[in-house]
């Protein structure tokens, strides 16, 4: 009996622990009663060296700015800086909230009294240097708007300063305006309104999170029994610095403490730069103090941010799976593309041979890796009465893609970087069948919203791979590889950001079968393939902010994409040459399981899941086109392609390449790629002495700045 007692009592504190929620831990008190004898507003600068306290004192209004020798920390080397009680009282007499902009050479002051007899202002003053009050070259000199009404007892920006937030309690209600200039209230659009009943308290601050997601009000009286009184109410916003959006925690905090005394509370603000982990706020009854408490996680005053809400947190998880399942798609390609090239020209003495491929893909596009290349017509008109070389033959081929991915509701837009370069060697075992291995180095880089989230995606992948006949008409390509993967990533709220390393193995595999059939000169290849694949993400934690580090469990992505296609050609005998048209369609369909991503604050270990990481994709894939050989060593092909998301978005691409061979050791190719802009490469081959001299250059035909590029290659077999 006394052990089920026991078990139970275990069991409902664990429950208790699971739900309890820390709260904030008063740090210290400052008093700046000999400077403001009723401070209402409270900032810091953003490097936290700096503090600013404005209220009034008397029926003067003021600011007096501090040196912290610890940045955000009140509890030592707290100084008045010399002639920094800025006395504002020739223009305002009751200062309520006070502000800067984004590079601090404006301060703006929140006011219910101008000196001029008008209520309800916002002054700005221009400073000499950055976030110094005592630059202040006039108090004269200051911009006065008297658009304001009702009260005001506290306003915020949004990040960029294009909207600005007041609170007002005679109508007790938060106003969202949308300004024509950034923090210049001169002209300014009522966008919003929001209600917030007064009580029996009244109101006394206003403030946003870096990232617009929680919005704070304060509410002060000088009764401490009522505990609706003194309080900090917080809202959740599901748009960043919509208030329309915003929905009310029905918890609050009670600042009240048994060192408080008669407390009226005043002001708001947080050590943004360091992570949101400590918030302050003003008393101006009895003690005339700034109060400084340490969170338990960023913005936690009544509860921590849900990273699962903020775009670009997702954003970045999903992005960090959408790269790795891509990894293998264009580790893969490379090497297909490679094997369909040696069952062309599989009769060549000469295998090696370079390529370089250009993919361009954006909100509405697909990829273009199927598009032909220049190399695919070479040596198709070569003797199949050559002898087999048993040499192993090198190839290379390099991969530039650009793409992105629009905003979701749960996502942010994420901009898409890849380069990589592919090498790899071969070699015959007998007529029909080649196998070989492929090194590739590749780096994707992401940008993700627009705050300066981002990750660089660094890999190593090694590929083997063999192709075969499985009957007279049917061909296998089979490969097997695995990649290492190591990435850096940055996730940027626009005041503070933070860094972390993750790394990564993946291994993967793709099958493919086609086979030809022929029917009056007209073949018919139908083909399938398959792509699979399992990476594991290491966990990780996030360093350079403090309150808002997260830590990330190990993730393990999955990847099935199977494709279904087939290709029509035809060759047809002309004068001095063959025509050879084709068309092709293809279906392919992400079938890849969901991934799970499980993190947590790193300061409190509150626990957040996002699911369905991979969703299943589909898009169609149809092109037609030609291949044009001469018998004077003219080849020419040309191929249109469209890519059709299923539901919406397509991709239209056209590819065109010539090659001239003027003599048996010298060629001439041009290219063009009609995808976006209209690319060209050209290149001129000679061999000499066993050596094959690759010069080329491309020119970008529609750009308004010229872009040129030069480039020599040296090769041979090995």
């Amino acid at each position: 009996m006394n052990l089920i007692k026991i078990i139970f009592i275990i069991i409902i504190s664990f429950y208790i622990n699971l739900n309890v929620y820390a709260e904030p831990v008063h740090k210290n008190d400052y008093d700046v009663v000999g400077q403001v004898t009723t401070p209402t507003g409270v900032i810091f600068n953003p490097s936290g060296t700096k503090m600013y306290v404005t209220g009034f004192h008397g029926n003067s209004g003021r600011v007096a700015q501090y040196s912290l020798s610890v940045p955000y920390s009140t509890s030592s080397g707290v100084s008045l800086d010399a002639n920094t009680i800025t006395e504002i009282a020739a223009v305002l007499e009751r200062p309520q909230d006070i502000k800067f902009n984004s590079d601090g050479s404006k301060v703006l002051v929140l006011s219910t009294q101008s000196i001029d007899g008008n209520k309800d202002s916002i002054a700005i003053w221009s400073l000499g240097a950055p976030y110094d009050i005592t630059t202040i070259s006039s108090t004269k000199d200051s911009e006065h708007f008297d658009k304001i009404d009702n009260d005001p007892r506290g306003f915020d920006f949004n990040t960029d300063g294009t909207k600005m937030f007041i609170l007002k309690a005679t109508t007790d209600q938060i106003e969202q305006y949308d300004l024509t200039s950034p923090f210049d209230p001169s002209d300014m659009t009522l966008k919003a309104t929001l209600s917030n009943p007064k009580g029996d308290g009244f109101h006394q601050g206003l403030g946003f999170s870096s990232d617009g997601y929680k919005m704070f009000v304060i509410k002060a009286d000088r009764s401490t029994d009522n505990p609706d009184l003194n309080i900090i109410e917080e809202y959740n916003l599901t748009t960043p610095f919509e208030i329309t959006t915003a929905s009310k925690n029905e918890k609050t905090y009670n600042t009240q403490t048994a060192s408080a005394g008669n407390e009226r509370i005043a002001g708001i603000t947080f050590n943004f730069s360091q992570g949101a982990n400590k918030f302050y706020h003003l008393d101006f009854d009895d003690k005339k103090l700034v109060r400084e408490y340490d969170l338990p996680c960023a913005y936690g005053i009544i509860s921590c941010m849900n990273p699962t809400s903020d775009g670009d947190d997702v954003g970045s998880v999903e992005a960090q799976s959408s790269a790795t399942k891509k990894l293998i798609q264009h580790t893969s390609y490379p090497v297909l593309n490679r094997m369909e090239w040696l069952r062309r020209n599989k009769d060549s003495v000469n295998l090696t041979n370079q390529n370089l491929k250009l993919q361009f893909s954006n909100e509405i596009l697909a990829s273009l890796s199927n598009l032909l290349m220049p190399s695919s017509l070479t040596n198709d008109n070569t003797s199949s009465n050559q002898s087999i070389s048993t040499n192993w033959s090198y190839w290379s081929e390099g991969t530039i893609s650009i793409g992105k991915v629009g905003d979701s509701l749960s996502s942010s837009a994420k901009s898409i970087n890849t380069s990589a370069i592919t090498i790899g060697a071969d070699k015959k075992v007998d007529k029909d069948r080649i196998h070989g291995f492929a090194l590739r180095f590749g780096n994707d880089d992401v940008k993700v919203g627009k705050l300066g989230s981002a990750l660089d995606m660094n890999s190593l992948s090694l590929t083997l791979y063999e192709t075969r006949p499985t009957s007279d008409n049917m061909f296998m390509d089979i490969l097997l590889g695995a990649s290492a993967i190591k990435t850096d990533l940055i996730n940027n709220s626009g005041t503070v950001s933070t860094n972390g390393k993750r790394n990564g193995q993946q291994v993967f595999s793709s099958i493919k079968f086609r086979e030809t059939f022929t029917k009056e000169k007209i073949n018919f290849t139908p083909n399938i393939k398959l792509d699979l694949g399992l990476t594991t993400l290491s966990d990780y934690m996030e360093k350079g902010a403090e309150g808002l580090n997260l830590r990330f469990g190990r993730q393990n992505i999955g990847t099935i994409v199977s494709s279904l296609g087939s290709t029509i050609d035809n060759t047809i005998n002309i004068n001095n040459g063959i025509l050879k048209p084709k068309i092709q369609l293809q279906y392919n369909a992400d079938l890849s399981p969901s991934s799970r991503q499980v993190f947590e604050y790193a300061s409190n270990g509150t626990t957040y899941v996002i699911d369905n990481i991979n969703s299943s994709t589909h898009n169609y894939n149809g092109s037609f086109g030609f291949d044009l050989i001469t018998d004077n060593g003219l080849s020419i092909t040309s191929n249109y392609e469209r890519s059709q998301n299923k539901g919406a978005g397509h991709t239209d691409a056209f590819y065109f390449a010539g090659k001239l061979s003027s003599r048996k050791d010298e060629t001439y190719t041009l290219s063009l790629d009609g995808i976006q802009n209209f690319n060209t490469k050209l290149d001129y081959k000679r061999s000499v002495n066993g050596f094959d001299i690759t010069f080329s250059s491309n020119y970008n035909l529609t750009s308004l700045i010229p872009d040129y590029g030069a480039n020599i290659e040296v090769s041979t077999n090995f």
